[in-house]
């Protein structure tokens, strides 16, 4: 069973975030939607053990989130990505992995492969600082890539990035083996069909769909003309329509 969320509850300066969440996520792609506010960073940084539910669990296969190895086969990308003043990209990249576990020789070129894999490699010697904002978003998938996690979590991972930088990231998950599960959170509906198997739909601090593609578009009236299928669903689980 991949992570797993129980009745998991976190406030910010008692402004209550996620209300009693209860959540399996499954195998294979998810997209998790939800508007701003809604708490999807939140989620997914509990789901890193980035952050501490207030109450509540969350494990791995029966590992804690408290625990060391949960977070050797989680991988996290934050909304924001951490440039490491200093570091070039390989370094970056390399750090992340001796963060989780690896060693110094095995990190640094393992760092050197995700940077490929994200057609980085031209720029394996550059400092971090010195990248465009949707390269270094770049550098921040391979960073969550270098360890061959076993779970991927990633928080608007195309933001800041080009259509033919969207395009090698697909193209990079497309080529992940089938046993890493992945969640996507995203407030965009226009690629849904094509980024996942499943969807969940938080709002409010509760999720209120989840389920596979068809399910979800199901929640649009019947007359509404395919293009807008998931855009309407979404709204209506939402209550905008």
């Amino acid at each position: 069973m991949p992570v797993e969320i129980s009745d998991c509850w976190f406030s910010y300066r008692k402004r209550p975030v996620l209300r009693g969440v209860n959540y399996v996520l499954p195998e294979q792609r998810t997209v998790l939607l939800g508007p701003n506010g809604a708490g999807k960073s939140t989620l997914l940084s509990l789901a890193a053990s980035v952050r501490r539910p207030q109450r509540g669990t969350i494990s791995y296969r029966g590992i804690e989130s408290t625990d060391r190895e949960y977070r050797r086969r989680i991988a996290w990308l934050p909304q924001q990505v951490t440039v490491m003043p200093g570091l070039t990209a390989r370094e970056q990249v390399a750090y992340v992995g001796w963060l989780k576990g690896m060693s110094k020789t095995a990190a640094w070129a393992a760092a050197a492969e995700a940077l490929s894999r994200v057609e980085l490699s031209e720029k394996l010697g550059e400092k971090v600082t010195r990248l465009s904002g949707g390269q270094v978003r770049r550098v921040g998938v391979a960073q969550a890539l270098v360890h061959d996690a076993e779970v991927l979590l990633l928080d608007e991972p195309t933001a800041g990035m080009d259509p033919r930088q969207r395009r090698v990231f697909r193209d990079t998950l497309a080529a992940l083996p089938a046993e890493v599960s992945v969640l996507i959170s995203t407030h965009d509906v226009a690629d849904l069909a094509e980024e996942s198997e499943h969807v969940t739909v938080l709002h409010k601090g509760k999720i209120v769909y989840h389920g596979d593609v068809e399910g979800f578009l199901a929640h649009a009236p019947s007359d509404v003309v395919p293009g807008r299928r998931a855009e309407v669903a979404y709204s209506v689980l939402c209550g905008d329509e």
